[in-house]
């Protein structure tokens, strides 16, 4: 995970993973893209990036526990026209959402590994498991709505993105 952080003596704050957010403005400021609002660029700030990387064993535990979806299961799933409307669209003028792309790499990499094995996974595989936590993590803590309502972008998102929430 990469996060830029801007430092003042009396101000402090994580930009890139969300830590600034809203309700840390006043109301007329907002934060979108990761961009420090005007108010705060008058001052004078030093950015620093800090990667905080998960071991592989923990990405590879961490995944196991979150994609609670089958390969054959998550295959239908995007078969399916509720997988294809939820999420951000992909840059590429497919029409595809990136869940949706997720999905398919999360099949290729339970059918690759279907026993599990930690030592048969390549670093595009653990790289994608990395995105695949983050996500699932990020949105379990976010949305209570995708256990709530099977209606919502947020079970329909997760379900992409191999969790399906009413399983746990």
């Amino acid at each position: 995970m990469e996060a830029r952080v801007v430092m003042s003596s009396t101000f402090l704050a994580s930009v890139g993973t969300g830590l600034l957010s809203q309700k840390h403005l006043h109301p007329i400021y907002s934060v979108s893209a990761g961009k420090v609002p005007l108010l705060f660029q008058q001052f004078q700030f030093s950015t620093t990036t800090i990667k905080m990387v998960k071991d592989n064993e923990t990405v590879i535990k961490e995944f196991n526990e979150l994609v609670n979806m089958t390969s054959s299961e998550l295959e239908e799933w995007l078969k399916g026209e509720q997988s294809e409307g939820s999420g951000w669209s992909k840059d590429d003028g497919s029409g595809e959402t990136i869940g949706h792309e997720s999905g398919r790499k999360i099949i290729q990499i339970l059918d690759k590994n279907p026993n599990k094995d930690p030592d048969q996974y390549e670093e595009e595989d653990l790289q994608h498991m990395r995105k695949v936590v983050s996500y699932c993590k990020r949105h379990l803590a976010q949305e209570e709505k995708a256990k709530q309502n099977t209606d919502s972008k947020s079970y329909k998102s997760l379900k992409n993105w191999g969790h399906d929430p009413l399983k746990t």
